[in-house]
């Protein structure tokens, strides 16, 4: 099975062909708490520079990373945060 942080670098680099992707597993920080599992992969944190988010505000960037993660926000991704930039910002 794929690791989660495989399964989103594809996802966002097939939906929004970043210029820039960074992939943090923060799954640590939250031990103990709401959706931890032993294991990590259930908390990230996304750094996305897109060409595709020129023009669009900060909630249609994020809006359009969730619908690309749509499947795994269902489940195995329990908490996602995320910096959505144009490569100009």
């Amino acid at each position: 099975m794929a690791r989660m942080a495989d399964i989103i670098r594809q996802k966002l680099e097939n939906t929004l062909s970043p210029t820039h992707l960074e992939i943090i597993d923060e799954s640590e920080k939250h031990r103990g708490h709401a959706g931890y599992r032993d294991g990590g992969e259930s908390h990230f944190h996304v750094i996305v520079k897109s060409d595709a988010f020129s023009g669009k505000n900060r909630v249609a960037r994020q809006r359009m990373v969730m619908h690309a993660l749509a499947e795994e926000l269902k489940g195995p991704i329990h908490a996602l945060s995320m910096e959505t930039k144009t490569p100009e910002e």
